[in-house]
């Protein structure tokens, strides 16, 4: 919750990778909200008032994904509100021609994200959805302490760069507005 509250301000692409990683987290405690207070929270050096928001927050976010049918797998729908403004700032600033840098990167990373669409099983998921599940995946292999080949690494340095320019994009439109035209 405090770490969700930072990266919201901070970068909202990592703010999605951090609640995509809760949900995880959520699933693997089998959505107990007891397990994740007594194996999870109790390990954190939060003292006890904020042991229990923390828990608090656990506890909305468990029973969201039960309400919202997303316990074995899928996205809270907060999330999916989140990636779906991602996308729509993503679109306009490629048809703007006020944001020259953004489309550049954008052309980098479009060939990976052919390839990766190519690839995966949801071909129907936008390019913002494509890089953020490409990051997570890897994100989820390096805990695993697996190997993650060069062309991978290649990818993932490309798309992190997309994906902060458009987490700072996102930043400024919140806090001043972008102009488009």
């Amino acid at each position: 919750m405090f770490i969700a509250q930072e990266l919201r301000k901070k970068n909202i692409a990592e703010y999605l990778l951090y609640m995509w990683q809760v949900e995880d987290t959520i699933r693997a405690f089998g959505c107990s909200l007891q397990r994740i207070k007594n194996e999870y929270v109790a390990r954190f050096d939060y003292d006890d008032e904020q042991k229990e928001e923390l828990v608090d927050w656990y506890g909305n976010l468990i029973r969201m994904m039960n309400q919202e049918g997303c316990r074995e797998k899928g996205h809270l729908q907060i999330n999916k509100v989140t990636l779906q403004l991602l996308t729509e700032l993503h679109q306009q600033l490629l048809a703007s021609p006020k944001f020259p840098f953004y489309n550049t990167e954008y052309y980098k990373v479009l060939p990976f994200i052919v390839e990766l669409r190519n690839r995966g099983a949801n071909k129907d998921e936008g390019e913002v959805e494509t890089c953020l599940n490409l990051l997570y995946g890897v994100m989820m292999l390096r805990l695993q302490k697996k190997e993650i080949s060069t062309n991978t690494q290649h990818a993932v340095k490309e798309v992190s760069t997309l994906m902060g320019m458009l987490s700072d994009y996102y930043k400024k439109d919140k806090e001043e507005g972008l102009k488009f035209e």
